[in-house]
């Protein structure tokens, strides 16, 4: 994927977390439980820290060209994709009869993508000591 395409990619997920979180507390709530509109709000909130995780890892890569902050952009937007996207498919299972069963053991897996990414990060700015230098 390209620079471009890839900062496409973080400004749609931050664009589709709006969407999302608008449609949820608007639209979709009536037809959740107190359980699913709090798993729809979990996957809308990590939506948001990571996808700002990924532009903030991205910007960083474009200015001092560690490569391992770019590979952390990547981690967080994939877990984005993994992590709040089987949330959103567990909080409207019931509504779209897709099995919780298929869904609910990918949230972990989005959940060590986030971690990655994280740890990535810490990686970058210990063997990199530019980075937090003016």
């Amino acid at each position: 994927m390209t620079n471009r395409r890839m900062l496409i990619a973080i400004c749609v997920s931050g664009f589709l977390a709006v969407a999302l979180g608008a449609f949820g507390a608007h639209s979709l709530r009536p037809h959740l439980s107190d359980h699913q509109a709090a798993i729809w709000d979990k996957a809308v909130a990590y939506q948001f820290y990571h996808t700002l995780a990924a532009l903030i890892a991205f910007v960083l890569y474009d200015v001092k060209y560690v490569r391992y902050l770019l590979t952390a952009a990547y981690l967080f937007l994939i877990g984005v994709a993994v992590f709040s996207g089987s949330l959103y498919v567990l909080a409207t299972a019931d509504l779209t009869g897709f099995p919780k069963d298929v869904a609910g053991p990918l949230t972990p897996v989005g959940g060590i993508l986030f971690l990655l990414g994280w740890g990535t990060m810490i990686f970058a700015v210990v063997k990199y000591p530019k980075l937090s230098d003016k």
